[in-house]
């Protein structure tokens, strides 16, 4: 069971940057085909990203590909405590290889490209207003976000197959990229940032500036904090609700 978990999520999570962190590279590289298309194909790249991810893993591990998810299911009680660790361990492990893979995707595009800054956005997230204290409530805002749609997409209430759960978590990550991702880039999943941020900093990306270590804590504990706080409200929200 633990093993199957580590490897089903280190698997979904490694599609998840792969699809996720690549549709950044499509964009912000030079002569990328998809150079300078825009934040509405970053935003939907990430939501079909996480929609795959969860197809493909999902009915083996729940498809938590994000250690907040998995830790706000384990608060409302959806993920026994003592799979926490092997969730957690197959998400950052398959965030670093999806990145990899990215890296030698996009190599020649790095070496053509200058800016610095793009280099670190395609694995990680910077904010557009650096504001530490703001930044982190950004973070803990969209996860939250993120965890009362994830337990309100899979309620037995709705009536939602399995066969639709996964695209309609895409769609709401899409949603939240839209709405809520213009200050921070929405990292919403510690293991989508760090894992990737780690790879910045130990693989020779071309022409490559720092990983800005200063700001990482944010998009590590802010999700984390979101996580908690959504999958709380949620369940002191909903389940008085629910019929008896």
């Amino acid at each position: 069971m633990a093993a199957n978990i580590f490897l089903g999520e280190l698997l979904g999570t490694l599609l998840l940057i792969l699809l996720g962190d690549g549709s950044v590279a499509n964009v912000l590289l030079k002569k990328s085909k998809g150079e300078q298309s825009g934040w509405i194909v970053i935003t939907a790249g990430w939501g079909f990203a996480v929609a795959i991810a969860v197809y493909t893993v999902g009915w083996a591990t729940g498809g938590h590909i994000n250690p907040a998810v998995t830790f706000g299911l384990a608060i409302a009680g959806k993920t026994p405590w003592n799979l926490v660790p092997y969730y957690f361990t197959g998400q950052l492990v398959g965030a670093m290889i999806g990145a990899i893979l990215v890296w030698a995707t996009y190599y020649n595009h790095f070496e053509k490209s200058e800016n610095k800054t793009h280099k670190l956005l395609i694995f990680c997230t910077q904010p557009a207003i650096r504001n530490i204290s703001w930044n982190f409530v950004t973070e803990v805002i969209a996860t939250a976000v993120l965890l009362m749609g994830v337990l309100g997409i899979f309620n037995n209430e709705n009536g939602i197959h399995c066969g639709i759960g996964p695209l309609a978590v895409g769609i709401l990550v899409f949603s939240i990229g839209l709405s809520l991702g213009g200050p921070t880039g929405y990292a919403i999943n510690p293991a989508r940032d760090l894992g990737p941020r780690l790879v910045h900093a130990l693989f020779p990306v071309p022409g490559k500036g720092n990983s800005d270590w200063d700001y990482a804590w944010v998009p590590i504990f802010g999700p984390l904090l979101g996580g908690a706080i959504g999958a709380f409200l949620y369940q002191l929200i909903i389940n008085p609700l629910m019929p008896v």
